[in-house]
Formats: structure tokens, sequence, C-alpha cells
């Protein structure tokens, strides 16, 4: 059975939404505009008159204007799913589901059956950019719940969904070469997962002198997500897999949020999401600026995520400033919690670190993984895998990019460890801060 006929049995009417769609293409730049304009407003509405939570943040303020309304937070979902929900609408009515907690503020959230429908319905469309579709047969580089039941319910959707699991917990030289002999084995026509987990295994196929696609001609492209891809990185991933590499960002509450065209430009999913960025106190930076994006889920009825702060950094263009007609993500620069915050006051994107770190480490030719954490404003903690230590020529070359990219006297820790451990979804980033997240709230 296909997945849409599957979707369809199960009262999610994808052929419906799928034609909705399909007549938003060919709009162009200013009637988008206009459309998720009016479309917000709708969806604002709908949830000031009928979803008690957001009616509760709303207060007595009678905001009129956009940028007036609240901004919601993940907190504030942080309780039982029922009391989220739009007065009539039940539970029997929605798709519910949970964040995968890597933001550090886990909750259930619900979308109505309409809303999760066309949010397949665009993931179709913008895949067959890439040649590929929903019954494709995917490569998942992925976690996997250890509980018994939750880890049967995936087996269940990978088996309907056509995509063969390849956990991420263990990524050792014997369990990558396990990885290589099995996509040799099978047809697969495309690679998906975290950016990190593909990452490594795109730098085993180099060591081991491999080219994936050679092995598994079916291959058409590899969709890497959840966590940053570098430059770098999908140089690597470009040479050890033959096959394009296709930036996808999304979260689980809201769907896909961008996902990157044949040309390379990450192309918004205007047609489900509306996006804006605002600085700490919720207003709107200028056209072009970095700026925390929130996420306006323009059809779900079910949950107000209504100027939702999604918990990352970027730049948005409009669709009037585009080659391509669309809103576009023209940067996008991590978390809010990947923010490196220096004793002077300046900031800097984790990503900074990650440049200064990245390519110096490799050249050692011992490193196999790190990652690097800000454990105080003038200290960071490099975990590194490897092979042999690090030499002090090294570490004192590190110290220096610090003081050049970043600000003189800070403090720098390595420690050399066994294994780095991933979280439970096996995702992880190459840096985050352990420090209080501040104008997050």
């Amino acid at each position: 059975m296909r997945f849409e006929d599957f979707l369809e049995r199960r009262g999610y009417p994808f052929r419906d939404a799928a034609a909705d769609i399909a007549k938003l293409s060919g709009t162009s730049p200013s009637a988008i505009v206009a459309w998720q304009r009016d479309r917000r407003a709708e969806i604002a509405k709908f949830h000031a008159e009928r979803n008690p939570l957001y009616r509760s943040l709303l207060g007595r303020s009678g905001a009129r204007e956009w940028d007036d309304l609240p901004v919601v937070t993940k907190e504030m979902f942080q309780r039982p799913v029922a009391e989220c929900l739009s007065e009539g609408v039940a539970p029997a009515d929605v798709h519910l589901s949970s964040t995968s907690g890597s933001s550090g503020t886990p909750f259930f959230f619900a979308r109505d059956k309409y809303t999760h429908a066309r949010t397949w319905a665009l993931i179709a469309e913008v895949y067959a950019w890439h040649g590929i579709g929903l019954s494709s047969r995917q490569a998942r580089f992925y976690g996997i719940p250890r509980e018994p039941l939750p880890r049967l319910k995936e087996i269940a959707k990978d088996r309907l969904m056509n995509r063969a699991r390849f956990p991420v917990f263990d990524l050792s030289d014997p369990t990558l070469e396990k990885f290589r002999r099995r996509l040799a084995r099978g047809r697969f026509d495309y690679l998906y997962g975290y950016t990190n987990s593909l990452a490594a295994f795109a730098d085993y196929l180099l060591r081991s002198g491999v080219t994936l696609r050679a092995e598994c001609p079916t291959l058409r492209a590899c969709i890497v997500t959840s966590e940053m891809c570098t430059p770098g990185d999908r140089d690597r991933l470009e040479r050890a897999f033959g096959v394009p590499i296709v930036n996808e960002y999304g979260a689980s509450e809201t769907g896909v949020i961008a996902l990157e065209d044949p040309r390379g430009a990450w192309r918004l999913a205007w047609k489900t999401l509306f996006l804006e960025t605002v600085d700490d106190d919720g207003r709107p930076v200028p056209d072009g600026s970095s700026g925390q994006i929130l996420v306006t889920d323009l059809f779900n009825r079910a949950m107000p995520f209504v100027r939702y702060r999604i918990g990352d950094v970027g730049v948005l263009r409009s669709s009037e400033e585009t080659s391509s007609g669309e809103p576009e993500l023209a940067a996008l620069e991590g978390r809010i919690n990947d923010t490196i915050r220096l004793p002077s006051g300046r900031r800097a994107p984790g990503l900074t670190f990650y440049y200064v770190s990245r390519g110096l480490l490799e050249k050692s030719g011992v490193m196999k993984e790190f990652i690097i954490r800000q454990t105080a404003l003038d200290e960071f903690v490099f975990d590194v895998v490897s092979d042999a230590p690090l030499s002090q020529q090294d570490i004192r070359t590190i110290e220096t990019k610090m003081s050049q990219y970043l600000e003189p006297g800070l403090r720098l820790r390595v420690r050399r460890v066994e294994a780095i451990e991933r979280p439970a979804s096996g995702k992880r980033k190459h840096f985050f801060s352990e420090l209080p997240v501040d104008g997050a709230a």
C-alpha cells in the first residue's frame, strides 16, 4: 500500500490537501505575500476565538496588529495536550506526537488531520524536485527508541514508508562497514538522516576509497536534516556518496520548514507556514538581518502555533527579493542555545567555533569525532575521540584561532574521550552552550 493511500484510510485527506497545494503553483511574489497575510490573520483569529490557552496569552492586550501578538514558546505547551487543544477539537480528530527534546524543551503536540495531510502533500511536492517521492526507498540514518513498544511502532512505520533504518548510536568502523554492505546489496533511492551521522559514514567511505553510488547505483540524493551542514560537510558528503546533497530544515511540530531546491536555494514551505525573524524582545528585525525565527502554522486549528519561537536563528528573504519568486531562508545560523556568548558581551554563531576547529583537528590525522561545549563565558571544552592525543602544537594553534575569530583571553580544555555519548534520539550537535539561555523565553 502506498503511504498516500494509508493516510486516506486513516482519515487524513491527502488527495484534497495535494490538490489545494497544487492550486498555489505559479502564484506571483506579491500574491504570495497577500495570501500569507490573509491566512495568518485567519488562523490567529480562529485561535483567539476558539483556543483557551491562546486567549490567556492574549490577555487584555487587545492586540490588533500582527507584530503586537504574543510570541508563543515551547514552555507554554509543556502541559497536558488536552489543555492546549482548541474548542471543538477532540483528541480522536488529531495527529498526536511529541518533539524529540533536542532543544531541552520536549512536549506533546497535536495537528488536525487536514494540516498533517497538507504537510505530507508539500513534502511530496518538494521532494519531487530531486526525483524522489513518498514511496521511494529511503536509507534512514536516525535513532530508534530502545523501549519495546515505541521501537515496534517505529519499525512498523519504517515498513509502511518503505524505509530501512540505520541506527546511529554506534558509528564505529565495523558498524559503518555493515552499513556500506547493506546499502550495496539493496536498491535505495536516497539517504536521509542527521548530518553528523551521515558525515561520519562519509568519512569512513573516504578513508576506504569507496564512492557509495558506485556500489548502489540507484541512489539519487542525500537529504541531511536536524543538524547544521557546513560547506566542508557538504563537500565530503558529495565526494563520498556521489549524489547531490540536499539540506532540509524542519521540526516535528511544524513539519518541513525549508528545503533546498536543485539550485541550492532554501525555499520556505510558504504553502503551509509563515516565517518571520525578530529580536530578543519579539520585534521584527530589518530585512536581511539575523534574528530569532518565528513560525506560524497557517492551517493547524488543533493547537496555536502562532508566532511560535522555534528556537533557531537565521536570515529570511521575502518572495519579492528572490530569483525563485518564493520566500527563502538566506542563512540558518543554528539554535538559540548554539550561540557563543563572550566576556566582552559579543555573541557569535556556534558555527564559528566549528570552522575554527574542524579543519585544524582533521589535519592532525588522528581525530574521529568531537564536540565543543561552552561551560563558562570564558571557557570552552573540546571532547575529542582520537587515535592518539592531540599535540601541544595543535592545542596552541586552536587557542590562537580562538583569539583571532572570537576574542583574546578565552580558556580551552581538551579532553580525549573513548566515545561521545549521543542523546536518546541519536541526534548530536557540533557545538552547544551549557550557559543559561537568555532572551529565549
